[in-house]
């Protein structure tokens, strides 16, 4: 099979067509932030441009609707985008590998839509994906050094339920490597392949989670929207981080096939974007029956649910929500203004208790060797690793190159689980059973015993018990740390295929509390230097 060349994005990127870079807000004082209209456009070099770090979805879809801009012109302009931020200027490295095909795949939902054929909210529109999803004629690595050349033989599921959407897709994301499973004590955003993600917001500040790429690329308009994954808060932790809305959906409400996994109990792939509507109709082009992954059957009466159609300004009316957690400081501020919000928009809130701690053993270790086994096996013959084995022999053969910077403990760990032999096994099954009933029933008889439509926790706080669960959570932005800009965020957990429900929470609170800011706004001096003409200044390092 003829392969289309795929570079690192340092090498690759070209100035091919020209862009506005967000007019970047300035701050008085954090107290004061200018806010940004996401409907702010304007014109350069005689047409129409968008400010792609604040844009919607729905603004770019009024856009390309009336002929203001192309979907070819859009992909060339978040193209040009990632290199300024990306590779150039701040040097984000949240992007890994751009599509060689994403103009062509522009171009041809441009034509799609001159014929009438437009398929929905994300017809034409660019999207990245964390780098463990397959994308054929790209590699999928999961940063490692030992996958740089391993190339799937079709799309992973979810990919084709964004191609059937119209969606662009523009490139692959940097992450933590093997979704932060490489070893203990690694920095979240590293991979040996791909080097460091940085955090929009606060560069000093981890990016979070193992979907660190596709939230920094998010939250800086690198991509309309972006597809991350999560175990146990590779999504919901980035998004907090990096204040964007992210979806944790219920295990099997969107197919693994295709994904570099790192345990089938526990995976799911999510939406990451700037908005909640955003969420919702990335959220509608992921999900659907999946005979391969078997997971799915259990989501076949949502299977086809249209997300936004959920979406109401009024949705927290006459709603009970329980809040779990204490925080303190600024983050209480933001969380109680958040509190306040809710009841404003007809909410009670009450306060709970949800255990977190104390659950069975974790069953990641024994799962990770069996299950990246079987994803290494799907694999084309010529494919470079065969087995988990295959891969701990190579980073230590290559640990000068900097394979295993930081070790590879889990690697190994797992590698050395022996699933066959009947005492792992029982105790792999115990623990895996024993901890989702365990998670399970602490969540639902905190929902039973106070009639709650939901439990709200501060940041990422039901990233650990949902995943256990298995059910599903959606964090959303609340504010930024006035000491420092920092970024603060809510999750509302729900059980299993409650998405539309949590999503219209969300969007209630959203839309009622405006508290959203782009990182130019919040962090201004990262962006300074980088400037539309992409002209050198004075003032400015050369």
């Amino acid at each position: 099979m003829q392969r289309t060349s795929v570079l690192p994005v340092l090498r690759r990127l070209t100035s091919r067509t020209s862009v506005y870079i967000a007019s970047f807000a300035t701050v008085a004082g954090l107290g004061t932030v200018a806010a940004v209209t996401p409907t702010q456009a304007v014109a350069d070099r005689g047409r129409y441009q968008l400010e792609l770090e604040t844009a919607t979805v729905p603004q770019l879809q009024e856009a390309m609707s009336n002929r203001k801009i192309t979907s070819e012109q859009l992909t060339g302009d978040y193209i040009e985008r990632i290199r300024r931020l990306n590779t150039d200027g701040p040097g984000l490295n949240a992007v890994r590998v751009l599509n060689d095909g994403a103009i062509e795949e522009a171009r041809q939902a441009d034509r799609d839509r001159r014929k009438g054929k437009v398929r929905g909210p994300l017809h034409g529109i660019p999207v990245l994906v964390k780098d463990n999803i397959d994308v054929r004629r790209l590699p999928t690595t999961a940063g490692a050094l030992a996958l740089a050349d391993s190339y799937p033989s079709d799309d992973a599921f979810l990919v084709k339920g964004l191609r059937a959407a119209g969606a662009v897709i523009l490139g692959k994301t940097n992450l933590s490597e093997f979704a932060n499973f490489t070893t203990s004590g690694m920095p979240s955003g590293y991979s040996g392949l791909g080097g460091q993600v940085l955090n929009p917001y606060d560069v000093s500040q981890t990016p979070s989670g193992s979907s660190s790429g596709s939230g920094a690329a998010a939250a800086t308009g690198l991509a309309a929207v972006t597809v991350g994954t999560e175990t146990s808060g590779s999504i919901l932790s980035p998004a907090v981080a990096n204040s964007l809305v992210g979806v944790k959906p219920t295990v099997g409400l969107v197919s693994r096939t295709g994904i570099v996994p790192i345990a089938a109990s526990q995976d799911t792939a999510g939406p990451m974007t700037r908005s909640v509507y955003d969420a919702a109709a990335l959220l509608t082009a992921l999900t659907g029956v999946d005979p391969e992954d078997p997971a799915t059957e259990g989501s076949k009466d949502v299977a086809g649910t249209d997300y936004t159609a959920a979406l109401s300004k009024d949705a927290l009316k006459g709603v009970r929500v329980g809040v779990a957690g204490n925080p303190n400081g600024n983050q209480a501020v933001a969380f109680n203004r958040a509190l306040d919000v809710l009841r404003a928009q007809g909410a009670t809130v009450v306060p709970v208790t949800v255990s977190t701690g104390g659950l069975p053993p974790g069953i990641l270790t024994y799962e990770f060797k069996r299950d990246l086994n079987a994803y290494l096996a799907r694999l084309p013959r010529n494919a470079p690793m065969k087995t988990l084995d295959d891969v701990v022999t190579f980073n230590l053969a290559h640990a000068a190159d900097g394979a295993i910077k930081f070790g590879q403990t889990q690697l190994e760990a797992s590698n050395q689980i022996d699933l066959d032999d009947p005492a792992a096994k029982a105790a792999y099954e115990a623990d895996r059973d024993n901890g989702i009933a365990a998670a399970r029933e602490r969540i639902d008889s905190v929902l039973a015993a106070e009639s709650l439509d939901a439990i709200l926790f501060t940041g990422a706080g039901s990233a650990g018990i949902g995943a256990r669960a298995q059910y599903p959570s959606v964090a959303v932005p609340i504010g930024y740390d006035p000491a420092n800009g920092r970024p603060f965020g809510m999750s509302f957990l729900g059980t299993a295929y409650t998405e539309a429900k949590l999503l219209s929470f969300a969007y209630a609170y959203e839309q009622a509390a405006q508290e959203w800011r782009p990182p130019s706004v919040t962090n201004p001096s990262l962006f300074r230097c980088v400037r539309p003409s992409g002209k050198w200044q004075r003032s400015c390092a050369p």
